[in-house]
């Protein structure tokens, strides 16, 4: 029998580099998961309850807005991904701030209007 010679591949030189890489990747996606949730759960209970149609608007605003967040984090994470995986192999690594920043403001707005409008409910 002969035996099959394994080739060591770029990527698994820095096997825990990557795998961290695909955990922030996944991480991203599972926030991007909740929050078109949360939108959609937001939506559902305010068209349950009696309500006007200016606060239907908003409510319909901010789940749309909820939804786009969330596919720019999809895309953004994914770039991302493929970005730091090809920097990890050329060891050139560096941290994406500006993309950090940029999701965080809109994680950030989202969470305020939900916020918002919810303790104006009360």
């Amino acid at each position: 029998m002969r035996e099959a010679k394994r080739q060591t591949t770029e990527d698994s030189k820095y096997i825990q580099q990557h795998l961290a890489n695909e955990r922030t990747f996944l991480a991203w996606i599972r926030t991007s998961i909740a929050i078109i949730g949360i939108a959609f759960l937001m939506i559902n209970l305010h068209e349950k309850s009696t309500s006007n149609a200016l606060s239907t608007t908003i409510v319909q605003l901010i789940g749309a807005l909820a939804v786009v967040i969330s596919v720019c984090t999809i895309v953004f994470s994914t770039v991302s991904y493929v970005v730091k995986t090809k920097q990890i192999n050329e060891q050139t690594f560096r941290p994406s701030r500006p993309l950090i920043w940029f999701l965080a403001s809109l994680l950030l707005l989202i969470t305020v209007l939900f916020g918002y409008y919810f303790f104006t409910l009360l």
